[in-house]
């Protein structure tokens, strides 16, 4: 392993913060997903994908990897895209919130928001650069599996508008 694989990977936990970082911590580990894309008209697109939960940076923060694959020479996933982007969520004990950050390179789609938990969920919200609202969700959370809603709404508006969502389960070893 690469000294910079070593020093951003960890093993756990940072203690000082321990309860707090397992709101997402409790997903570490390798998930196989499915994600349907939702598009204006109606329509829908189904397509396989993984995600991979890490701890990082002395175990302070929780970087995942989420990734809609392409076969080769096939055509992009309609109406999300490829994806192929890292988030990285840092606990800020000031905000007794979490920190997003979301980058997807090849799409060149960068997101910043807050999450917290609300009731048994997870709801991260923040806003675009045009100004639409975003709201990600962690929804239905078991240590096997999780639903993930992706939604926005411009400000104007008053409903949400579910883009993509993705059901998620744990690989067993």
């Amino acid at each position: 392993m690469s000294d910079f694989a070593r020093l951003l990977h960890a093993d756990a936990a940072n203690p000082e913060h321990a309860e707090a970082l397992q709101l997402y911590g409790r997903f570490v580990g390798d998930w196989d997903a499915e994600i349907t894309a939702h598009g204006v008209d109606g329509t829908k697109h189904t397509a396989p994908g993984e995600i991979h939960f890490g701890w990082v940076l002395e175990g302070r923060a929780v970087q995942d990897v989420w990734i809609i694959p392409r076969p080769a020479g096939g055509p992009a996933f309609p109406i999300a895209g490829n994806w192929y982007g890292t988030t990285l969520r840092v606990y800020d004990p000031a905000l007794s919130a979490w920190r997003i950050c979301w980058f997807d390179p090849a799409r060149c789609v960068f997101r910043q928001q807050i999450g917290r938990p609300r009731g048994s969920d997870i709801v991260q919200e923040g806003t675009t650069e045009s100004g639409e609202l975003t709201r990600w969700s962690f929804t239905g959370i078991t240590d096997g599996s999780f639903h993930w809603l992706g939604e926005a709404r411009s400000a104007a508006a008053k409903d949400w508008r579910l883009m993509v969502e993705v059901k998620a389960r744990r690989r067993r070893p």
